[in-house]
């Protein structure tokens, strides 16, 4: 079995703000193709234009209707990928050290020349974020696009996870969680970030922020009743004028 490192020098991983996803799915799409082209086996995928189609993703966007207590229903997207967990269960089972934590980073990461995809690590999982590849029959999870994030011959804009990268909304944010200073520590303090599934006892390094209180209005409104509203009593001006010539008229006061 695979230990995990004491401790690490730094907790690099994701904050997430489910308040600005809109679901887009612009995540998933760059996470798949930019794990296909690079770090290990490709993203395979089975009969993707048939009847039953199927694949290989490292992240994922769920959408949920959420009913509040009071006010309308909402729509929540919940992005979900490997959370890092300090206390990474996945690792801990892996019975040819496949599966192991980096002490500089804290990223957990899969070594597939000596996975066998005995299944174990997606078993302990609790947050289903490991998924088996079909067409190399190894495990596969996020990486934090660790090819990314350190690759010199990249722009600095571009060391960063290709889903952060990407997404439209700024929803996603990467940085050292272990940090108190770094901006993703400050806005999970700010925000109240969360872990997923605390009770698991995994200490995920990922943070969600919650959505924000959605504004109600405590009186109906009439959205209508300015356009349907009289402009005057009393006509003035020139329809005062046109008023006075129509009842001079024969027939005007009827």
């Amino acid at each position: 079995m695979t230990e995990l490192p004491n401790s690490t020098d730094r907790k690099m991983g994701l904050v997430i703000d489910l308040d600005t996803c809109v679901g887009c799915h612009a995540c998933v799409i760059s996470c798949k193709g930019w794990n296909t082209e690079n770090y290990g086996a490709p993203l395979s995928d089975q009969d993707p234009y048939g009847a039953d189609p199927s694949g290989t993703f490292l992240n994922r966007v769920h959408s949920y209707h959420v009913q509040p207590g009071t006010g309308p229903a909402q729509l929540v997207h919940f992005p979900k990928s490997c959370l890092h967990c300090e206390d990474a269960p996945c690792v801990t089972v892996c019975p040819t050290g496949a599966s192991y934590k980096r002490s500089e980073d804290g990223i957990v990461l899969v070594n597939e020349d000596h996975c066998i995809g005995c299944g174990l690590c997606a078993w302990s999982c609790p947050y289903g974020a490991r998924e088996m590849d079909l067409a190399e029959g190894v495990m596969k999870k996020c990486t934090l696009c660790v090819d990314r994030i350190y690759n010199e011959n990249l722009p600095e804009v571009d060391r960063i996870p290709s889903c952060v990268r990407t997404c439209p909304a700024g929803a996603r944010h990467f940085g050292d969680l272990g940090d108190p200073q770094s901006d993703v520590s400050q806005l999970v303090a700010e925000r109240g970030g969360m872990d997923l599934m605390p009770e698991m006892g995994t200490k995920p390094v990922n943070k969600y922020l919650p959505p924000r209180p959605k504004d109600t209005i405590d009186e109906q409104i009439d959205v209508l009743a300015p356009l349907l509203a009289p402009v005057a009593e009393e006509p003035g001006g020139f329809m005062r004028w046109l008023d006075k010539a129509l009842d001079q008229l024969p027939g005007g006061s009827d």
